[in-house]
């Protein structure tokens, strides 16, 4: 005797209702299906959000750029930043008859700056930017002392300096004091540490 059906859910409210019974599921998207052989990732592959496994290559690492120097570019950029600040320094010296410090630190500075940026890290270009920066000073001191000679004199600057420049020589002696040597000082310092600060930037 058969046992009675016991009623199910209508038709209409069944997705599988009317499938043949033989008739395989259907697979649904992302869920991996029993019995079938997932494609795996090549051994060592790191996965998305994790890092590469110790003991497995990994990409190279671009070698850092070496440090640039230039010799040349950075003596000739000291000596021009050291015309150009020499002339200012005599303006400066003619015009108020004093040393003024802070124009010494200028003229370092100038020269420091230009010899560094021209020149990179060069080790020998610090040294240099402390010899044309006294030698910027001590012209610049010579610019300002014709321009007091030729002042007190009469006559144009050009001729003491280009024609007469021993005057404006002894005339230098004769003003020198031991401050004289402190700018100087002031000067080749202040040189040889910027130009090591704006070669070690590059």
């Amino acid at each position: 005797m058969s046992q009675p059906t016991p009623p199910g859910p209508p038709v209409e409210n069944n997705p599988y209702a009317g499938e043949p019974a033989d008739q395989p599921p259907v697979p649904q998207p992302g869920i991996p299906q029993q019995g079938v052989p997932q494609q795996a990732a090549p051994q060592g592959t790191p996965q998305p959000g994790f890092p590469a496994a110790p003991g497995f290559p990994t990409a190279p690492v671009a070698p850092a750029a070496p440090a640039r120097e230039n010799f040349a570019l950075g003596l000739v950029a000291a000596i021009g930043a050291g015309v150009v600040s020499a002339i200012l320094y005599g303006l400066v010296t003619g015009l108020t008859k004093h040393e003024i410090g802070y124009a010494a630190v200028g003229v370092g500075f100038l020269v420091g700056i230009a010899t560094g940026r021209a020149g990179g890290r060069s080790q020998s270009l610090p040294v240099a930017g402390v010899i044309i920066s006294v030698a910027a000073i001590y012209l610049g001191q010579l610019i300002g002392e014709a321009m007091i000679i030729a002042k007190a004199a009469g006559v144009s600057f050009s001729e003491v300096f280009f024609h007469h420049i021993d005057i404006a020589q002894a005339g230098w002696k004769a003003d020198a004091n031991p401050l004289t040597f402190v700018f100087f000082a002031i000067a080749a310092y202040v040189a040889f540490q910027s130009a090591r600060k704006a070669g070690h930037g590059h």
